[in-house]
């Protein structure tokens, strides 16, 4: 049985570049409200904070591992 971060893994490393871009603005913007929710009091579910911040990782790691493919695809 697949768990939801490597259903989620899948689902990313079949997007291009420009929407793991599009998806990294939506996860950063999602956190910055997610930890405005928390300094006020108003977030009931905390693991959601560390959701987001791994979602983010998980994107950057594919952005980056994309990046030095096309540079080692450019020698």
């Amino acid at each position: 049985m697949a768990t939801k971060a490597s259903k989620d893994r899948t689902e990313l490393g079949e997007l291009d570049l420009a929407s793991l871009v599009d998806r990294l603005r939506a996860a950063k913007q999602e956190a910055l409200n997610l930890r405005f929710r928390s300094a006020t009091g108003q977030l009931d579910n905390h693991s959601e904070l560390r959701r987001v911040r791994r979602r983010i990782a998980r994107i950057n790691t594919l952005i980056r591992q994309r990046e030095i493919a096309a540079a080692e695809a450019g020698e």
